[in-house]
């Protein structure tokens, strides 16, 4: 019924669009600069059309948060979802790094690999930051820019210096658990009611993916993402903010940051919602995204 490398909890899965997604992800090789073998690499594709979506999860999360969005663009798009290096179901080999230099060279070679032609790139909160970075780095490749309640604003966090064993270990357990998880879901929406079992299978299933703390927690020492504040102007692209009125994550200022830093950009805001619009809101998101391209 599922694939055979996501785990059994899937079979508690109780929503169409969860169930219908977890069933359609595929795992093949990537070719990449990074290592010398192929990096199998989890993704789905749906729908018909020209210019390709290709949409970015956030941290520590998978292409399954697009379970509602996605559905609805494939009615218009051709659409890919990828799990980016580290991430989500995408396997996580040994001796590679997983910072973000490497994560946009694994999406570069997914990219040439699957699409190699220029894309609407959609991110969602970390997602958005590697949105920028690939944006930024290839943007012959970017026709259009969407960021939903993005990050990239903040400055590289120093948590990570101090993630070293048994504290990084069990700093990861900590994130494991179910009660903190599902803290961290409610958090996210504006609609409690929205943190629902369903949703904590979703956000939980990678959770059993081999080397999930090995790279959480190289991740975690690399820095992650930074501030792009900087580097903002260089983005000529039309880009579309997308950001819940409610985000109690990374609150509501930035969103005007990056309006005022972006020259062709458009913000929109979502009423009523959190951190995640394209789990909440995903019809008006779908329509946000839909009078953009």
């Amino acid at each position: 019924m599922f694939p055979s490398f996501i785990s059994t909890d899937a079979q508690n899965l109780t929503e169409s669009t969860s169930i219908d997604l977890v069933k359609n992800i595929s795992l093949e090789p990537i070719l990449t600069t990074l290592s010398p073998n192929p990096i199998p690499t989890t993704h789905v594709q749906q729908g018909e059309g020209d210019t390709p979506i290709l949409l970015l999860h956030g941290f520590d999360s998978s292409l399954l948060e697009f379970r509602r969005l996605l559905p609805l663009l494939a009615t218009e798009k051709q659409i890919w979802a990828v799990d980016l290096l580290g991430f989500g179901f995408t396997q996580r080999p040994t001796g590679i790094s997983f910072g973000t230099e490497a994560i946009k060279t694994h999406l570069y070679y997914f990219w040439k690999t699957y699409l190699s032609k220029p894309v609407i790139l959609v991110g969602a909160s970390m997602g958005g930051a590697t949105a920028i970075d690939f944006t930024l780095t290839y943007p012959e490749i970017v026709k259009k820019l969407v960021l939903i309640d993005s990050a990239g604003l903040t400055k590289q966090p120093i948590v990570g210096k101090f993630m070293f064993p048994p504290f990084d270990y069990l700093a990861t357990e900590f994130l494991r658990q179910p009660k903190v998880r599902k803290n961290i879901s409610q958090a996210a929406y504006y609609d409690k009611s929205f943190a629902s079992f369903d949703a904590q299978t979703c956000s939980n299933l990678h959770l059993k993916s081999e080397g999930w703390n090995r790279s959480l927690i190289a991740f975690t020492k690399s820095g992650g993402y930074g501030s792009f504040l900087k580097k903002l102007p260089e983005i000529q692209q039309p880009t579309l903010i997308i950001w819940g009125r409610e985000d109690r994550i990374l609150g509501t200022k930035d969103a005007n940051k990056f309006k005022n830093a972006i020259a062709n950009s458009n913000l929109v805001w979502i009423e009523k919602c959190g951190h995640v619009p394209h789990l909440e809101k995903p019809q008006t998101t779908f329509e946000s995204i839909k009078s953009f391209y």
